[in-house]
């Protein structure tokens, strides 16, 4: 029979909850993407810690990486990206958009759509609110720059404090601590194949395209790291990057230039790399590094990426495959453990 105290203690729990959340609540996104991303690399820090003899250098080791690969680009491109695109100078625009213009003279419907669509006016305002956009998203961005530092806070706060964390949260869990364990390693796997792989391949074909646009004068760091984020966007992707480049190409260099770097990022990179290199990587972070038996569904991750984005702006990227990683891993694990009770 349950006692009156019993109640008092479910009720009690509940305003503290609410309590918490009123105070926290301007904090819970960045303590979200920061637990999310404890888990992606719980395996590693536990390594770390277990190598190094200290959980403080091992959560400072891991934030400090964490920064440099997720922050450090973000940095760069809205100082140094902001000023290229200002640079850019209306003639060029002009000039391009009559060299499009004259290519699809007379061809049925494109002509139209390219004449309602592409010229100097609608371009100019589309750099201008892009540039407002990063420019308020990054240096100005009080809310992001926060969200940022916060991050990276919790993250180490979260690390340093992993097993106590792991053990709390097994006990509020409504289960065995057999059953707690599994749910939480099969969230932990799944979230860690879904972060590492997204790294690595928005590295991997980040390089691609800025080391072939650097040997044509380009800024190849600064595009790599614009086509890296890019790559992460299902479908469009990098398209958002090589088009752009390939049209400023025409106008300041030669048509070669453009074909070229228009052919390559559709061959070598779309075709080649994310179509047959990019299952191999994640296939290889999966058996060979991380040595799970998670199944994922490679196009689960690309439109959990989307969803999240479009949601979330840029934190979507790593909170969409969470989310959805999380339910999956959820569902198999409640369907293992419970499915055959009923």
């Amino acid at each position: 029979m349950t006692k009156k105290s019993d109640y008092m203690i479910v009720i009690l729990f509940a305003l503290a909850i609410l309590g918490a959340y009123s105070i926290y609540q301007s904090f819970i996104l960045s303590m979200i993407v920061a637990f999310l991303l404890t888990m992606a690399t719980a395996n590693v820090h536990h390594k770390f810690s277990k190598h190094i003899n200290s959980e403080s250098i091992s959560s400072a080791i891991l934030t400090m990486l964490l920064f440099i690969i997720l922050f450090v680009p973000i940095i760069y491109f809205t100082t140094v990206g902001v000023q290229s695109i200002s640079k850019i100078d209306n003639d060029i625009i002009t000039k391009t958009t009559i060299k499009i213009n004259y290519a699809v003279e007379g061809i049925p419907l494109l002509e139209e759509l390219v004449a309602e669509h592409i010229n100097n006016d609608k371009i100019l305002e589309s750099i201008k609110t892009s540039t407002a956009f990063v420019t308020k998203a990054g240096t100005q961005g009080v809310d992001f720059v926060k969200n940022v530092f916060f991050v990276i806070v919790f993250y180490y706060i979260l690390n340093r404090y992993a097993d106590q964390l792991f053990a709390l949260i097994k006990k509020l869990l409504p289960m065995s601590d057999k059953e707690g364990n599994q749910i939480l390693s099969e969230i932990s796997s799944t979230m860690e194949i879904v972060f590492y792989s997204i790294v690595v391949t928005a590295i991997f074909e980040g390089m691609l395209f800025g080391v072939m646009s650097s040997l044509f004068g380009f800024n190849g760091l600064l595009l790599g790291l614009i086509y890296g984020f890019a790559s992460l966007i299902p479908i469009v992707g990098g398209a958002i990057v090589w088009i752009p480049v390939s049209l400023y190409a025409w106008s300041t260099q030669t048509a070669n230039t453009a074909i070229f770097i228009a052919t390559y990022s559709v061959i070598v990179i779309s075709i080649i790399a994310d179509t047959f290199i990019k299952p191999m990587i994640i296939k290889y972070i999966k058996d060979d590094l991380l040595h799970s038996s998670v199944r994922i569904n490679e196009l689960i991750i690309f439109f959990s990426i989307l969803a999240g984005m479009s949601s979330y702006g840029f934190w979507g990227m790593i909170l969409g495959p969470a989310i959805t990683s999380f339910l999956i891993a959820i569902s198999r694990v409640y369907i293992e453990l419970y499915g055959n009770r009923y």
